[in-house]
Formats: structure tokens, sequence, C-alpha cells
């Protein structure tokens, strides 16, 4: 029954491990949406739906590892050496998951800063939008209010 769990344990850090190579190609499609010319910004949101469907199976996946691993515990502690090489495996696959995070922690760390830069840019935009607007508005109110001078001058001459 232990060796079936054991098997089990395994498949879900497979499939943990599937599920963030998937997330971490996300991570490069929005890195090159930020990283673009032209910034697509519904192509960026389609991206972030998707992660955060991965990233619900992942939680999913997550809980029923700790679940299945409250039922083994107990009996790998106390027979160790008899499942010794799938705890190893086990052990690989833990290993190799967290690196995956740390590399998927790193990614999106880059792609915040991405994503802050695109925004902050805009909001420069904008600003500068503004003020060149004020100008203008400002310059056309003063030209309003200024009486149009006619020509001074007259011939007297008749």
């Amino acid at each position: 029954m232990t060796q079936n769990y054991l098997t089990l344990l395994e498949e879900s850090l497979q499939n943990k491990l599937q599920v963030m190579d998937e997330i971490q190609q996300y991570n490069l499609r929005q890195q090159e949406v930020f990283q673009s010319e032209e910034v697509d910004l519904d192509r960026f949101d389609e991206y972030v739906e998707e992660k955060g469907n991965l990233i619900e199976k992942l939680s999913s996946l997550d809980n029923g590892f700790e679940r299945l691993y409250s039922k083994v515990s107990k009996e790998l502690a106390d027979n160790r050496d008899k499942y010794k090489d799938q705890i190893k495996r086990l052990q690989e696959l833990v290993t190799k998951v967290t690196e995956t995070s740390v590399t998927i922690q790193a990614q999106e760390a880059r792609n915040k800063k991405l994503i802050e830069d695109f925004f902050q840019r805009a909001r420069d935009g904008i600003r500068n939008d503004r003020k060149t607007s004020k100008a203008a508005y400002d310059y056309y109110k003063n030209m309003s209010k200024s009486s149009v001078v006619l020509p001074q001058f007259m011939d007297k001459k008749k």
C-alpha cells in the first residue's frame, strides 16, 4: 500500500514540474510582450489568465501531495531502508521543484520590473501630453483675451 502512495507522490511531483515548466513559458512570453516595440496588453492579459489557471492547478497538486504525504510519512520514517530508492527519487524531484520555483520567482521579479518601467513611461508620456495641452490651452486663452489692435496709422491726406 505504501508503495502505491510513493508512486503517487512521485507522479504528483512530476506533474508539478510539468506545470511549473508551463508557467516558465508564460513568464517568457510575458517578458517578450514588454520588450517588444508595441506592447500588446490584451495578449499580456491572456497570458496572466492562463498562468492563473496553471497556478490553481499547481496549488491543487500541492494540496494533494500534502494529504498523500501525511498518510505515508510515519511509515517512511519507520522504514527508511525499505523505501530508500523511492525516497531518493522523491528527494531529487523535490530539489528540482525547489530550483524551478526559484527560477520562476526570478522571472516574476524581472517581469514585474519590466511592467513597472512600462507603466512609468506611460505615466510620463501622459504627464508630458498634459503639459503640452495645458500650454496650448493657455496660449489660446491668452490670445483670445487680447483684443485685436487695428492698424493705428491712417493716411490723413485726402
